[in-house]
């Protein structure tokens, strides 16, 4: 029926734009949210003058989001010369010894830093592997090697992986398996998460040559 056909065409055009406009709304309203918040504390707290000045920021949309994208890029700016290193050392060093906090700060800490690292390998390569059971394969991304106690028990020749679930591929599965076991591919993580979020229905483009079937690099 030509009716049906148009209207899930049409709606095809429109649903990705519909979802990042709404998940780009609830971002911009979640940090005007936070941003609200703290400027109740100094309205409450600043004198009457300032606090009527901070009243009227209330009412400007999209302001949190402005002000946390320059606190982002005003600190990347500030720790790129060693002064700005040396406070943000000072700073680890509170948090590394605060009750309770500490433990919370460091796993955080090393997990941003293994992740967000341009030198690091983390989600740099993504894999084939088979999950959760010999004969069923699964996309999923090399995080590193085994380290620690862990590489000591396994020995040589492990990676660590994590196999995301889909269509959220923020919850998922963290594996370590032999490298012989995984398949290193030539497509990209962007098009790897595609193909996961939208559940193997994007498929990626074909490689210009026959991929490797070789094992995940060291």
């Amino acid at each position: 029926m030509p009716f049906k056909k148009y209207l899930l065409t049409g709606l095809m055009v429109w649903l990705p734009l519909a979802i990042t406009l709404w998940v780009l709304l609830w971002l911009i309203g979640l940090l005007d949210a936070v941003f609200a918040s703290l400027l109740s504390v100094l309205i409450a707290i600043a004198p009457a003058n300032m606090a009527s000045a901070f009243a009227r920021l209330h009412h400007v949309p999209g302001l949190g989001l402005v002000l946390v994208a320059s606190v982002l890029l005003g600190t990347g700016a500030l720790v790129s010369n060693v002064a700005g290193r040396w406070w943000i050392a000072q700073w680890d060093r509170l948090f590394a010894n605060l009750p309770f906090v500490k433990s919370i700060y460091n796993s955080v800490k090393k997990v941003s830093d293994t992740l967000f690292s341009s030198n690091g390998n983390a989600f740099r390569t993504a894999l084939l592997v088979q999950y959760p059971r010999t004969g069923v394969w699964t996309l999923a991304f090399q995080t590193g090697t085994p380290g620690g106690e862990v590489a000591s028990r396994l020995g040589a020749g492990f990676v660590s992986v994590y196999v995301p679930t889909t269509p959220n591929p923020t919850s998922g599965f963290f594996l370590m398996l032999p490298k012989s076991d995984v398949i290193a591919l030539d497509m990209s993580v962007d098009e790897a998460l595609t193909y996961v979020i939208s559940m193997g229905a994007v498929a990626p483009s074909s490689p210009p040559f026959p991929s490797s079937t070789n094992p995940a690099a060291d």
